[in-house]
């Protein structure tokens, strides 16, 4: 009998031991929402899912390559296909409904730029061995420019601008050139730079020609009567692309890592009549599908000629750009992503859409929307000026590493979004998964079943905005293998001498918060700090492109506040520490200004700014209820409830008779909510007539109260 009575009080221990604490699956930055796959739905550089414009398919060619579009006044879309190595170049006409015929092909292997003059003529421009056609009608062509009547003979054409008076400039590579060919007269040479290939051209309305090149990366300005002028010398190999906005900036696109210019021989003619030359590389990643793994840059370059970095693509390829509706479109590969930024906010970008191709090579644009030609697979998509009907979000698969048990959701936005769960035992969640059910955030979840792995689903409506979702969870307790450890605690500068208190490192994430925005390579060591629960330590990085010393103020904005208050001023470090008792509980976030005031004269300086993530304040254990306890039969059964007033409830733990503190879960085992219902019964040995039972609660920071009783047998 006592061996039954033994075992069955082994059996309530390990279930009561067997959680360890609840976790949180948190989503909230790019990159973590990047994985996941919106229908839809726009994602913010800066964290968050907003609605995004419609996309469509129009159409899908033969071929895999489409490098350029236009589209004519009664709505129809000229597409140039082909690829760079074996195949015959075409180009498709594409009508409204998505209908297409073939109206000109050539044995050149691809169609560059289509281009439609004022006066509705279509021209055609191809590459290598490049000529320019004008295509009258199916089967109706006329060479306009064959590149071989050149003196400079180059092997490549690469991109058109056609003005408004008929005149053609034409951007050629190997040697790299620009000429202007007007109608009845003989090619003219405005340009011949040492670079590879000039890549693309822009004609601004009041006739001034830019041109983009490969080899160098620099823009040229060429402005009718005067000498061609290197506007910009780009920090990147290729300039794939040109942008003018209604202001008279000037947006360019730059790929590639630049290194000391090491340029091939150029084509020359040997006994078997065999040119050699080095393609660009965006041309060569785009027709291997490979990508580069330098990423990308866009410049915005004022019209008094002062440049910026705009925007920073760490994996994507720049091939095209587009102004719309105040907005830098730009269409990228070798992941298919079209992004949009707002120029006055440099360094943010929006992820729009994901195409079902691997290359967005060129836009043209419509009355209401744009028109984006693909490769890898040649189709043609339309983005709308209006929004899509459904937007959808799909998170990524989370594996919680064991079976758990799935808590409350928690999500922070602008407006209603409808939330679903599903959960299964196999990370493929086509396979035997529950079906979604529908949640109300920020409360207890309908019954998830528990299980290995789980997913939730974002339906959002035309307002919404979802800047983090986390979800609660228990995972199943195995035996510890300590393999890492992370502390999150309070920290302090200013530490005690050496050897005394424990430290804390303060480290900056290995991707930057704003991907869209890069810092130079800086190694930035962890800060040793203090670790003090009752105190808060900032830390940011910063530089000044002209060397400038640096002087920080620092404002805090709580929940729900508009106005900013200022902190600490004349701050001359990259961190700065305070006590936490200074802020009321609760969330908030934190702006730091630098400015360069300590190296310019008062009027002349300029100062930038960055906004941390929300973050939380709480100094304030939580409360708890009275401790009841009664003893019968060799146990005690014990009751509680504690509440915190800005914070969940983390853990509590109990000691019988000053013993070894024992974790103590709440009746609902899980441990994520403001107030904790704890109903627990415990074995007692002896005869003893008294005990002293004590608990304490901890908060999510670490606050901790006690609650403590003595129990005594009937009679006593």
């Amino acid at each position: 009998m006592k061996l039954k009575i033994l075992s069955l009080l082994q059996i309530a221990t390990v279930t009561t031991l067997s959680a360890q604490g609840t976790r949180q699956w948190t989503q909230s930055r790019y990159d973590e929402f990047e994985r996941g796959k919106p229908s839809g739905v726009a994602i913010r550089s800066d964290g968050s899912l907003l609605p995004a414009p419609s996309t469509r398919l129009v159409f899908t060619s033969d071929g895999n390559y489409l490098w350029t579009a236009a589209v004519d006044a009664a709505g129809n879309t000229y597409l140039g296909s082909g690829a760079l190595s074996g195949g015959t170049a075409a180009v498709l006409k594409v009508d409204g409904q998505g209908k297409s015929e073939k109206i000109f092909e050539t044995k050149e292997m691809a169609i560059q730029a289509v281009r439609i003059a004022a006066n509705g003529k279509l021209y055609a421009a191809t590459s290598p061995d490049g000529k320019i056609y004008r295509i009258d009608g199916p089967g109706q062509s006329s060479v306009v420019l064959d590149t071989a009547t050149l003196p400079e003979k180059p092997k490549y054409l690469w991109d058109i601008a056609l003005s408004s008076k008929g005149d053609i400039y034409v951007a050629t590579g190997a040697p790299a050139a620009v000429y202007k060919l007007t109608a009845g007269g003989k090619p003219e040479l405005l340009l011949k730079s040492g670079d590879q290939h000039i890549r693309c051209l822009l004609l601004g309305p009041d006739g001034t020609l830019y041109a983009g090149s490969d080899g160098a990366g620099v823009i040229y300005r060429i402005k009718p009567g005067e000498k061609p002028f290197a506007i910009y010398d780009a920090p990147r190999h290729e300039i794939t692309a040109l942008a003018l906005g209604p202001d008279g900036m000037l947006y360019a696109a730059g790929v590639g890592d630049k290194r000391s210019p090491n340029l091939p021989p150029l084509p020359v003619q040997g006994n078997q009549a065999v040119s050699v030359t080095i393609l660009p590389g965006s041309a060569n990643a785009a027709s291997s599908n490979t990508l580069i793994p330098e990423g990308s840059e866009i410049y915005q370059i004022a019209p008094d000629g002062t440049p910026r970095r705009l925007l920073t693509l760490r994996e994507d390829v720049i091939y095209a750009l587009t102004m719309r509706s105040g907005q830098l479109l730009i269409a990228t590969g070798n992941r298919g992503r079209i992004y949009s930024t707002d120029p006055a906010v440099p360094g943010v970008f929006t992820d729009v859409a994901h195409l079902d191709a691997s290359q967005g090579m060129a836009f043209t644009p419509t009355a209401t929307g744009v028109y984006i030609a693909t490769s890898n697979s040649g189709r043609l998509f339309r983005l709308e000026d209006k929004p899509a009907t459904s937007n959808t979000y799909l998170s990524d698969v989370f594996d919680a590493g064991v079976f758990s048990q799935w808590g409350r959701i928690e999500l922070r936005g602008s407006q209603a979004a409808e939330l679903y769960l599903r959960s299964g035992n196999v990370e493929n969640p086509e396979i035997n998964w529950t079906d979604w059910i529908r949640v109300t955030p920020n409360t207890k979840p309908s019954a998830l079943t528990n299980a290995r792995y789980t997913q939730w689903k974002a339906v959002l409506s035309p307002d919404s905005r979802i800047d983090s979702v986390t979800l609660n969870y228990l995972p199943k307790n195995l035996a510890p293998m300590v393999d890492d450890l992370v502390v999150q605690a309070g920290a302090r500068m200013n530490p005690q001498p050496a050897g005394q208190g424990q430290t804390v490192q303060i480290t900056f994430p290995r991707a930057s918060v704003n991907p869209g925005f890069v810092i130079p390579q800086d190694p930035n060591p962890p800060l040793i700090a203090q670790k003090d629960k009752n105190s808060i330590t900032a830390r940011w990085a910063a530089h000044d492109d002209n060397g400038d010393d640096l002087m920080y103020s620092i404002y805090y904005r709580g929940d729900n506040e508009t106005a900013w208050r200022l902190l600490k001023d004349q701050v001359n470090e990259k961190y700065y520490s305070w006590d936490a008792a200074q802020l009321p509980d609760g969330g908030y976030t934190l702006r730091v200004v630098a400015s360069d005031a300590p190296s310019h004269n008062p009027g002349e300086t300029l100062a930038g700014e960055r906004v941390s993530e929300r973050f939380e304040v709480d100094t304030t254990p939580p409360v708890p209820g009275q401790l009841t306890a009664t003893m019968a039969n060799n146990q005690i059964h014990a009751l509680l409830e504690a509440t915190d007033a800005t914070s969940a409830i983390d853990h509590a733990e109990y000691s019988l008779d000053a013993g070894p503190w024992q974790y103590l879960e709440p009746a609902g085992k899980l441990s994520d909510s403001p107030t904790e219902h704890y109903d627990f019964t415990l074995p007692i040995t002896g005869s003893a007539a008294e005990h002293t039972l004590a608990v304490r609660i901890y908060d999510r920071f670490e606050n901790v109260a006690t609650a403590k009783t003595v129990i005594r047998s009937a009679g006593r």
